[in-house]
């Protein structure tokens, strides 16, 4: 008599496990969907929390710590929710040499965040990018999905203070 497999329960009632599930049965719920089914998850709820990396481990039968491992290593996965507010600022080759690492720094001087950081009160993420693109306008920002170019950091840190501020 053998064992049968019972498909794992989705982590809430949210409907948009059902987007989630419909990606994994696409790919034939197997191993080789785990990045595709990540990438949909980090889509459909913002990050990866680990109620969704244990679900997603077990519908598709790979070890926990082998979803974890792909969340951790791709730098589009977070972990955590993210703020409000998006920017980020490209450090491919124009814009880091048009000033890039200034305007990390304002902002880091300034809010107290890094790169895959968010503010403490939860308004604003900061993130990078290797290339946007745009390097005719280096040095560039994406201001939640609205890209800046020539941005200065006393440009840059007076949009993120709107946002702060609920000016935006």
């Amino acid at each position: 008599m053998g064992t049968s497999f019972r498909k794992p329960v989705a982590p809430s009632q949210d409907k948009r496990w059902r987007i989630v599930d419909a990606t994994m049965r696409r790919l034939g719920n197997e191993s080789h969907a785990l990045i595709e089914a990540l990438h949909t998850v980090q889509e459909s709820f913002g990050y990866l929390d680990n109620d969704s990396l244990r679900y997603v481990a077990n519908v598709l039968r790979v070890p926990l710590s082998q979803a974890y491992g792909v969340a951790t290593f791709y730098h589009f996965f977070s972990l955590k929710p993210p703020g409000e507010h998006t920017c980020v600022v490209c450090t491919g080759t124009a814009c880091y040499i048009k000033g890039a690492a200034k305007l990390l720094h304002s902002l880091e001087a300034k809010f107290g965040i890094k790169p895959g950081e968010t503010t403490p009160d939860g308004k604003v993420s900061l993130m990078t990018a290797r290339c946007l693109g745009s390097c005719g306008l280096a040095p560039v920002a994406v201001f939640d999905q609205q890209i800046s170019g020539r941005i200065t950091p006393e440009a840059l840190l007076a949009k993120v203070e709107r946002w702060g501020n609920h000016d935006a």
